[in-house]
């Protein structure tokens, strides 16, 4: 689904519910503009002169200390705070210009070595500015302070300062309070200066009642009694570090916690109905940086009942949606336990990534969150190897190159400026696309020269902020000395082969910054077509899907039917040849999808390929079955593959046994009878899914449904059988309805197999008296990875009356939560009963959703693009333009999740109307398989 950004990458990374919503389913930017540049005068809101034009802060004063008080009172739900901002003048001024948003300034005051002067304060609300006028100059070089008081009220949004809510066992109401800052969100909870170059230390104080907890980014060094019974905890200075990570919580929670072996305290928060024990997983990366001689400081982990995204890097205290956080060994999931691990592992990658080093300008956001994303399938890796965590890695490629295919991408390091456009650019492009690129850097230079390149970027960095040129500086001072034999070895490969020699590391040919500067400053990805002749390999590389004039440096990677060994070359022209030591009858490019693009094998190529997968499969890797099946699919697009060429190349996954493998056919085929679903093409719809049960049926009937087997097995268990139980295959249904009766029937303590549990819930919610159970099992359930499951299964219902009433209820936050709202949404949209009903709730319910969740965040571009992207009628397309045409700049017409909308229903168009005649002949020769009417 286009346009997901990825730091809610929770949920999605569960195959089962990707399987749900399947079936269901240039840079700049790095300074502020001169103010000489434009002459236009704002108007503030007291209706005087506003001293500044920009939405980017001038460099005439930096903050060098944060002395913040905050005050929140859980009752009023509202909060007072008094901050103290040490200041380094940089030119001689007048005016301090700094961040505040939707917050009342009580007081104002210089502190200045002449004695205390009152400040003039101006507002101008459309920047969240304000400007404090003093009647004295503050000169160049020397440090001042200003105080400031303020009180506003906590946000019922989930940023800036805000509250949050559960439910005790007893059925009790709690109230917290916590923060949620990236990305611009901190001028919401005090004033600041709100931009990640502007770093400063924090020294930060809560005043709470006793019967709360305070925690904040760093420990506690002493708590006061005040007067009235209160108590204000002090907490220690923090390093320097950017706005965005500033972060407290208080609540009453309670903790657990563990001591790494090098003695670094790790502790977890989470309300006291919740005790699961601190896992390993949970300070195995902290460990892994450890032996890396990297110093950490102590890390809280904390489970916030409401929350946005997956989860915040905040430095010191990593917060987390209970989901993102919280594991049961007994009622957990494969699925959920790699979900947790990448998570937890992501956000203490960018302790580094982001935190300790980082980017100076959001325009180079991927620097913070490409790193995290990669980071974390290369420490789980280690740290949890029976997960094998890089069966997924390709799946993030595939995604990234989803939206990137688009006319409306951008590129990685992309211009951004005011806060909605900030937002928009956390998603697939930034996180997943980063990775991939990052991936391929690593197996081009070498993972040896990688790490030591890195490891002398973070320290060269420390507490600095920097631009992608830093990085690639970095790597090729230590790549420049890589030997051009080496042996290849690379995280993401099912198995290690051996790497030929390089045509790419000669010194005079080695510069990361070139390669890298072609991947990062244009948008999209190159499709390289292949075609052999003889011993001669002809290639040439254009943009997918567009005509326009880019060029990459593209590190090919290539495998034979005559070597298994790994030949490289370093494709730098718009064409090019390469020559083989002999003929061969297969050459497969991209080894494993190590690279981020595209390939197409011109003449026979294809064909070649079809046999082999037909006749020995095995002997490529799984990621490279993979990235063929996705390939061929996605070429059928572009009119370079005939679709029926990429269904003959399908029929060989009736022998397939990987995860990567099946699910990436699933991923290609199921949305082919979706669209099919928007036509009211029952006929036609119904063969297409006959086909892909039979060609998967052998594999299905082969599942147990037991916990028994590895990850990986298990994973792939969930996925069949949910797919089965969702397409009506007999087997599947009868079992699954068999064992929901007798957990019905026991009140729901019977214990389900965990592995089977989203198929045998969705069968269940078939029925209103199924859907019922359900229903109240999720109101008193405190399992979240249980309720998740529930939550999807009842969202596929036929039964239209209770989807309709789980969008309301989520949209109240009364039973389910308002936070789950975005994937009840398209979870129904995926729905073939529900789609309509879930874009007439999106758009009766617009307003009240963007105020909730804010213009530009990953969750309102998963709303607009979850919703309609598997629409493929003309008309749906005119509906979808005339509503989302009707909004204002204000209520979100500038969101480039609308322009994404606007982009994938018109390929869905134009695919069914070029490709449904091949469709309806291929199946035709395919007529003697049973058509199951009711699948």
């Amino acid at each position: 689904f286009v346009g997901f950004q990825n730091k809610w990458d929770t949920m999605l990374d569960s195959p089962p519910l990707l399987l749900l919503l399947l079936l269901f389913a240039s840079p700049s930017g790095a300074q502020p503009p001169n103010p000489e540049q434009h002459k236009e005068v704002l108007i503030s809101s007291s209706g005087q002169p506003f001293p500044w034009n920009h939405m980017r802060l001038p460099k005439t004063v930096s903050p060098l200390h944060y002395d913040l008080g905050i005050h929140p009172n859980l009752t009023t739900l509202d909060f007072t705070g008094v901050v103290r901002i040490q200041l380094q003048v940089h030119e001689d001024t007048g005016v301090i210009v700094l961040h505040a948003k939707q917050m009342q300034i009580t007081e104002a005051l210089l502190l200045a070595p002449e004695g205390v002067r009152p400040l003039r304060v101006l507002e101008y609300p459309p920047f969240h500015q304000l400007a404090l006028l003093s009647d004295t100059l503050l000169t160049r070089g020397r440090t001042y302070e200003v105080l400031l008081g303020f009180a506003a009220t906590l946000s019922d949004s989930f940023h800036g300062f805000y509250r949050s809510s559960y439910h005790t066992s007893s059925g009790a109401v709690r109230v917290l309070a916590s923060t949620q800052f990236e990305a611009t969100f901190a001028r919401a909870a005090f004033p600041c200066f709100d931009e990640p170059a502007f770093k400063a230390k924090f020294t930060i104080r809560i005043i709470r009642e006793p019967r709360h907890i305070a925690v904040s980014n760093m420990p506690t060094v002493k708590t006061v009694a005040l007067p009235g019974g209160l108590l204000e905890d002090h907490f220690d200075t923090t390093v320097k570090m950017s706005t965005y990570l500033v972060a407290y919580i208080v609540s009453d929670f309670l903790s657990v916690s563990r001591t790494t072996q090098r003695g670094v305290k790790v502790r977890r928060l989470m309300k006291t109905l919740l005790r699961h024990p601190l896992s390993s997983s949970q300070t195995g990366s902290v460990e892994i940086w450890e032996e890396r001689g990297v110093v950490l400081l102590p890390a809280d982990l904390a489970a916030i009942p409401d929350f946005q995204s997956g989860a915040m890097e905040n430095w010191g205290l990593t917060t987390y949606r209970e989901t993102a956080l919280l594991y049961d060994p007994d009622k957990s999931s494969p699925s959920d336990k790699l979900a947790i691990t990448k998570v937890i592992a992501h956000e203490l990658a960018h302790q580094w990534f982001g935190n300790l080093v980082t980017m100076e300008w959001w325009n180079d956001l991927w620097l913070n969150e490409g790193f995290a994303k990669f980071m974390e399938f290369i420490s789980v890796n280690v740290t949890n190897p029976e997960l094998h965590v890089d069966d997924f890695f390709l799946g993030k490629c595939f995604e990234a190159m989803e939206v990137d295919s688009l006319p409306s991408s951008h590129p990685v390091s992309t211009h951004v400026e005011n806060p909605m456009q900030i937002q928009e650019i956390f998603d697939d492009v930034s996180y997943d696309k980063g990775a991939c690129i990052l991936n391929m850097l690593r197996d081009f230079v070498t993972p040896e020269a990688f790490e030591i390149g890195i490891i002398r970027y973070l320290r060269r960095f420390s507490y600095q902020n920097t631009v992608s040129r830093h990085l690639w500086e970095s790597l090729t001072d230590v790549s420049a000395h890589v030997h051009t034999h080496r042996k290849h070895t690379e995280f993401c490969s099912a198995r290690n082969r051996p790497s030929g020699a390089s045509k790419w590391y000669s010194g005079d040919e080695l510069d990361v910054q070139a390669i890298m500067d072609t991947w990062t400053l244009q948008e999209g990805f190159p499709l390289v077509t292949v075609e052999v002749r003889g011993r001669e390999v002809r290639l040439s590389q254009e943009r997918y899907l567009k005509t326009d004039e880019f060029l990459w440096q593209i590190p090919l990677t290539y495998v034979t039917s005559a070597s298994s060994t790994i030949r490289r070359f370093l494709l730098k022209t718009k064409t090019d040849v390469l020559y083989l030591p002999q003929e061969v009858d297969w050459v497969k490019f991209n080894v494993d999808m190590s690279g981020y693009y595209m390939v197409h094998y011109e003449g026979d190529g294809w064909n070649a390929i079809i046999n082999l997968l037909q006749h020995n499969h095995t002997v490529l890797t799984s990621n490279d079955r993979a990235s063929l099946v996705h390939d061929v699919f996605q070429l059928v697009s572009v009119g370079k593959v005939r679709l029926d060429t990429a269904l003959e190349l399908s029929l060989y996954l009736s022998r397939e046994t990987e995860t990567m493998a099946v699910t990436q056919g699933f991923q290609e085929l199921v949305p082919l009878y979706k669209l099919m679903e928007k036509r009211d093409m029952a006929a036609l719809e119904n063969r297409m899914k006959s086909y892909i049960v039979d060609l998967f049926r052998g594999l299905i009937d082969r599942q147990e449904w037991t916990d028994s087997g590895s990850v990986s097995e298990r994973v792939l268990r969930s996925y069949l059988l949910l797919f089965g139980s969702v397409r009506n295959y007999p087997p599947c249904v009868e079992k699954a309805t068999q064992l929901f009766n007798a957990w019905r029937a026991s009140g729901g303590h019977m214990s389900l197999p965990v592995d089977v549990t989203m198929a045998v819930f969705t069968v269940g919610a078939r029925t209103p008296e199924g859907w019922d159970f359900l229903f109240e099992r999720y109101r008193t359930s405190l399992q979240m990875s249980v309720k998740s499951r529930m939550k999807v299964a009842m969202a596929f219902s036929p039964l239209q009356g209770k989807l309709t009433r789980m969008m309301e209820q989520s949209l109240r936050g009364e039973v389910m939560k308002l936070q789950d709202l975005p994937d009840v949404l398209v979870t129904i949209s995926r729905n073939p009963h529900g789609y309509k009903l879930a874009w007439d709730f999106l758009r009766a319910n617009w307003h009240t959703l963007i105020k909730k969740f804010d213009l530009g965040t990953s969750l309102v571009a998963y709303m607009v693009n979850g919703v309609t992207n598997q629409y493929s009628t003309t008309e749906m397309l005119d509906e979808v333009k005339l509503f989302f045409g009707s909004l204002t700049e204000e209520t979100g017409s500038e969101m480039r999740c609308i322009q994404q909308t606007y982009e994938t229903i018109g390929d869905n168009i134009r695919w069914m109307d070029a490709h449904l005649p091949h469709l309806q002949a291929w199946l035709d020769k395919r007529s003697s398989h049973t058509v199951h009417e009711d699948l």
